[in-house]
């Protein structure tokens, strides 16, 4: 907590020696919005090239966004559809809590796709209708059996409870 005070402290004496050091350290910190933010859509193959190297993709690789007015610029289409789950736990990942490599670009709906969403890394096996038919079919068996042995009650055999006499007391709370 000292060491927190001394450096808060140290902030204002020096603010107050330069007054121009917050307003450029401020300055410092905002700027970051500007970096991430995508040019415009490349119209030329100059500008298209300029944007693959600012990717870190080959220009045969870069492909962008169609210019649609949805505000995605320049940024490249990558593949999506795959979820972070369905990349190798095992590959030496840069950062291997994302699964990504550095410069590695990601979706533009990198939302939809991290490893707290569901997503579906193939295709399923059967059609939706054959799940359908399946269920359709075990519910009706299972009815057809409810109905079929409507009649026939099932109980668990259980004699009578045996005493050591008829009229005979067996059991007693006295002292």
């Amino acid at each position: 907590m000292s060491a927190f005070l001394k450096s808060v402290c140290l902030a204002q004496k020096l603010c107050a020696a330069n007054p121009a050091m917050i307003r450029q350290a401020v300055r410092g910190m905002a700027g970051w919005n500007k970096d991430y933010k995508p040019a415009p859509f490349p119209q030329t193959e100059k500008e298209r090239l300029a944007a693959a190297k600012k990717y870190y993709l080959l220009p045969e690789e870069y492909k962008p966004y169609a210019d649609d007015g949805l505000g995605y610029g320049d940024y490249p289409k990558v593949g999506g559809g795959l979820g972070v789950e369905a990349k190798d736990s095992y590959y030496p990942w840069d950062y291997p809590e994302h699964k990504r490599n550095q410069h590695e670009p990601i979706s533009a709906d990198h939302d939809l796709y991290s490893e707290d969403r569901w997503s579906q890394a193939e295709q399923p096996r059967y059609k939706n209708s054959y799940y359908f038919i399946v269920f359709l079919s075990v519910m009706s068996g299972c009815l057809a059996l409810y109905y079929w042995l409507e009649d026939k009650k099932m109980y668990r055999p259980v004699a009578a409870k045996q005493y050591p006499g008829d009229g005979v007391k067996h059991y007693t709370f006295d002292k």
